[in-house]
């Protein structure tokens, strides 16, 4: 991904945490400017409609819908995890 305050490459490797800053310019990496969902266009600056509101976007918070801007790589792991969850649903029924 690049880092949304410097601009430099940052390779990530695993889940970004909280506490990830860029090793360039030492900015918080798991925040709402570095999220693919954060648009100052869209309804309290985020995409994602089920996210709570952040006030500070460029400072590291818990979103659970964070996903590093550039990166799709969320998206399988979330579809999984649903399909998961429905198959279980229906395990339990049985």
């Amino acid at each position: 991904m690049l880092c949304a305050f410097c601009g430099r490459k940052v390779t990530l490797k695993g889940k970004v945490m909280r506490s990830d800053t860029c090793p360039h310019c030492s900015r918080d990496l798991r925040c709402c400017r570095q999220c693919k969902f954060y648009d100052p266009h869209a309804y309290n600056e985020c995409k994602e409609v089920s996210a709570e509101r952040v006030i500070d976007k460029e400072r590291a918070n818990f979103c659970e819908y964070f996903v590093p801007r550039g990166s799709s790589s969320s998206a399988p792991e979330r579809a999984a995890d649903a399909r998961e969850a429905l198959e279980a649903l229906f395990r339990k029924s049985s």
